[in-house]
């Protein structure tokens, strides 16, 4: 009997933009047997708790469904805590707080307290990254040379051009997010996915093994990406 060879979906940064990625979803949901969010659900777009909620509803309707840790999760964790509240609001926290119904000047505590406890359980879950056989899914890059046990928070949350600059081979590609492009990079080593749905572009997703991309319009027209 053949082998039914199982395909791995990864979809890009949605910073809130929930009818980009329910129109996102129509085209590529039916079509892997994994779905992997490379992180950054919330911040800059209108429904950031909308996004999570129908990630949430994913996680309990289907197997397979794999969420990753993304720097604006890790933001809203730490002003939740209330360390760096002023870098949190001024990267588009201030859109996802609006989303749950607060008033931009809540105190984080009093935040935390009004957030839904499934909300909060599910961003202190959010591992940094995860892999099959066609790859290794990750929000922003990885450290050349270091094994993938390893691997900085940092790194995985924040790089940028020492990572894509890079040639080093991890053994499998490595598919990320974080940085914004027209249109999916697409290395030997490496594939970028986010191609600035918050930002008047489009909603990515990759299908692998084939290398097939997917992408729906965003929703609006966030100002110029912000170096976070």
């Amino acid at each position: 009997m053949a082998t039914v060879m199982k395909k791995t979906c990864i979809i890009g940064d949605i910073h809130g933009c929930f009818t980009a990625l329910v129109n996102l979803l129509a085209k590529v949901e039916q079509r892997a047997d994994h779905l992997v969010f490379l992180g950054d659900y919330i911040d800059r777009g209108p429904d950031s708790k909308k996004v999570i909620e129908l990630i949430l509803q994913l996680k309990k309707n289907r197997p397979g469904v794999i969420t990753l840790l993304g720097n604006h999760e890790y933001m809203l964790l730490n002003y939740l805590a209330g360390v760096e509240n002023a870098v949190f609001l001024r990267a588009g926290g201030i859109e996802t707080l609006t989303s749950y119904g607060l008033p931009r000047d809540i105190r984080p505590a009093d935040a935390r307290r009004e957030m839904p406890q499934e909300h909060l359980s599910f961003l202190q879950s959010l591992p940094l990254l995860w892999e099959d056989q066609y790859g290794i899914y990750v929000h922003a890059g990885l450290q050349p040379g270091v094994h993938l046990s390893q691997q900085r928070s940092d790194w995985c949350l924040w790089v940028r051009d020492e990572f894509i600059r890079s040639s080093y081979w991890f053994g499998k590609p490595v598919i990320f997010g974080h940085t914004v492009f027209k249109k999916p990079l697409v290395q030997k080593n490496k594939i970028g996915i986010d191609t600035g749905a918050v930002y008047g572009r489009t909603l990515t997703a990759l299908l692998l093994p084939e290398k097939d991309f997917f992408s729906v319009p965003g929703e609006q027209e966030h100002p110029c990406p912000m170096p976070f």
